[in-house]
């Protein structure tokens, strides 16, 4: 009874490296089980977050830029602190800096079902982003940590696959919850997934660290990092309602860039940085993450404006939106593990070549559809094709990156790379929103100006145009005209989307042209020496 919360293999022993003792095999299914559980609860939040927003639109009177606080607050915080989370994991153990995340992100996760308004609501996606943090890098981390580097594509494939198809099931429920009890019920979904986790975790899973990791942790870039990032976020988001020429958004975004500028300076400079810049000596390390920053920006900056086409535009229900995307999820789940041993089939440059310029397609096909339609003729083909993109992908990605640094710097590693994409969201929502404001009120007021209007019905329009589809034509009016003007409403969203989906698409060629130019050719990259690991 002495060992009962004490894992088989741990016997005082922290793992540095993949054990490949029989003991560590017999537990490697409990180590991807609670990897892939713990990592779907970010999966499902981000998915079924965005499906709640045009529901939380109409519930708390919210506009566009209350709704990105809500996505962006949690992406922030991730962002700027993923990178503190790997190196913690690193520092004090994975299992434990990994166990810490999910009980923190389940806690904020049940603030956020309480949350009584949108600004309770905002700080507790914050507090959820903070746990994401620690817990997103450490997935990984610990896959690398516990599997040899020849098993290391498969499981992360495995790892891939599975998070995936659990993610599947988030939008689907989420969708029935929102529409048949309320939105808040969205966020109690990971508390038996962390409950689960957690008894995982301390049961099955072996502790790992770096154990020659040394000094302080970077604090100083954690905090440059989240000033900068925020400030930057905060300027565009808040420049849909003051103009990009407002003195506070132009200071804002100058506070921005000279944070992330003096962020660089001291990564550069400390002993023991969160980002040791030396890693992007490697050419595939390097392209790796600039493939992932310009992919994300494609994928989270688009797919955030889909529920309000689906929902607001198209008619769709909540449960048939979260169900829109269940073939990409499956379509995944399907060809993930094949996709993690294509590496070590044709090296890295073909699969992240090929991958992204199949996902620039699925986003173009997104800005075919009109209003109306089958779901099977209009969307199902985007996703579809969008699908087998990301599945060729993902895996290949997360193995170069892991595979391009020394195993005892995984969750640095992992945690870069998580950084680059998080950042890659954030930046592109807020960057999107702008665009797709100022499209949609051009389309508007051309459409406005074809119905002529009358002034008073104008007013009541204007003032609403920061909710965009959402916009809520008055009752009282002439039923003919009404009708008129929430087409006119759709179809100037629906102009606003196609031209998003139209820069998504050019994002995500970008991403192949980076993989053709910059990754490694037919072979896995050698590892990086000790000596430039640590930054000596």
């Amino acid at each position: 009874m002495a060992n009962i919360f004490k894992p088989p293999c741990d016997e005082g022993v922290i793992l540095s490296a993949p054990d490949t003792s029989p003991c560590l095999k017999k537990l490697q299914p409990w180590i991807l089980a609670a990897t892939i559980i713990g990592s779907s609860m970010a999966f499902i939040d981000g998915t079924v977050v965005n499906l709640a927003l045009p529901v939380l639109q109409a519930d708390l009177g919210a506009t566009v830029t209350d709704l990105q606080w809500i996505v962006e607050a949690y992406a922030l915080f991730i962002a700027a602190l993923i990178l503190v989370g790997g190196s913690l994991g690193d520092h004090f153990g994975r299992r434990r800096i990994f166990a810490s995340g999910v009980a923190l992100f389940a806690m904020a996760s049940v603030w956020c079902g309480l949350a009584p308004d949108i600004e309770q609501l905002i700080a507790a996606r914050a507090v959820q982003g903070m746990g994401g943090a620690l817990l997103v890098p450490g997935s990984l981390a610990i896959i690398s940590a516990s599997f040899s580097e020849k098993q290391r594509g498969k499981a992360i494939g495995t790892w891939s696959a599975f998070a995936a198809i659990t993610a599947a099931l988030g939008p689907v429920l989420g969708g029935w919850l929102i529409e048949n009890f309320s939105w808040r019920w969205i966020f109690f979904i990971n508390v038996p997934l962390a409950v689960i986790v957690l008894g995982i975790l301390f049961l099955r899973v072996p502790e790992s660290r770096d154990e020659e990791g040394v000094g302080k942790l970077d604090w100083k870039g954690a905090g440059l990092a989240t000033i900068g990032l925020g400030s930057l976020v905060y300027g565009l988001v808040e420049s849909a309602n003051l103009s990009l020429g407002h003195p506070l958004v132009l200071s804002a975004l100058a506070v921005g860039v000279i944070a992330l500028l003096m962020f660089l300076i001291v990564e550069g400079r400390s002993p023991a940085p969160m980002m040791p810049l030396n890693l992007f000596r490697s050419r595939s390390f390097g392209g790796a993450n600039l493939l992932t920053l310009l992919l994300y920006a494609a994928l989270s900056g688009s797919l955030f404006f889909v529920p309000f086409n689906l929902i607001q535009v198209q008619g769709y229900s909540a449960t048939a939106a979260g169900a829109a995307f269940l073939p990409l999820i499956l379509i995944m789940f399907l060809l993930s593990r094949w996709a993690g041993g294509l590496v070590n089939r044709y090296g890295a440059k073909l699969p992240l070549t090929v991958g992204p310029a199949i996902a620039a397609g699925g986003f173009a096909l997104f800005a075919v559809p009109d209003i109306g339609g089958s779901y099977w003729t209009t969307f199902f083909p985007a996703v579809v094709v969008l699908g087998v993109g990301m599945a060729v992908s993902v895996a290949p990605l997360t193995t170069t990156v892991m595979g391009a640094v020394q195993v005892r710097q995984a969750g640095i590693a992992s945690g870069i790379n998580n950084a680059a994409s998080r950042t890659a969201g954030l930046l592109a929502i807020a960057v999107f929103g702008i665009i797709i404001l100022n499209t949609f009120n051009r389309s508007l007021d051309n459409h406005l100006t074809i119905l002529q209007v009358p002034p008073e019905v104008q007013q009541t329009v204007d003032e609403q145009r920061i909710k965009l589809a959402g916009i809520e034509v008055p009752a009282n009016i002439d039923a003919e005209l009404k009708a008129a003007l929430e087409r006119a409403i759709a179809d100037s969203y629906v102009d606003s989307f196609r031209l998003i989906m139209f820069i998504a698409t050019a994002l995500a060629l970008l991403s192949a042209l980076t993989a053709g130019l910059m990754i490694e050719g037919l072979k896995p990259e050698p590892k990086l020496a000790p000596a430039d690991a640590d930054g000596t």
